[in-house]
């Protein structure tokens, strides 16, 4: 199975992988080491989750072999934003922001630029306004 994990460097910049969004699996010690919480706290905050019927079990977790022979549980992306937007650590913060950040982004081109002119002065509007 390919996986992709979110991490969070010393500088606290969030950095997600290149990946399609079905492809970042993060295993419970990597959600507790982004989101800056212990074991327990996660745990009950996953429960809580499915409890509430916000996402799926079966849609969002998985066990899967590593090469080792060991065996270990994953979430989706679906169940690590509804954990960032759950859980208040800063380390949460700044996954929630990262989060928002990459959904407003816009990628609009500015050729769609207009230019009105008026006799005293020039307005410039494009996708920046």
């Amino acid at each position: 199975m390919k996986r992709a994990i979110i991490t969070i460097d010393e500088q606290g910049r969030v950095h997600f992988p290149n990946a399609n969004a079905n492809d970042i699996w993060m295993s419970t010690q990597e959600l507790v080491e982004l989101l800056g919480v212990t074991f327990p706290t996660l745990s009950s905050n996953i429960r809580a989750i499915y409890k509430s019927g916000i996402v799926k079990k079966y849609e969002s977790e998985r066990y899967i072999t590593l090469p080792n022979g060991n065996s270990i549980d994953i979430y989706s992306l679906q169940m690590i934003i509804a954990l960032a937007f759950r859980i208040d650590t800063h380390e949460a913060y700044r996954l929630r922001e990262a989060i928002i950040c990459r959904l407003c982004q816009r990628h609009t081109k500015p050729d769609n630029l207009m230019m009105y002119i008026t006799p005293r002065n020039a307005k410039y509007s494009g996708c920046n306004e």
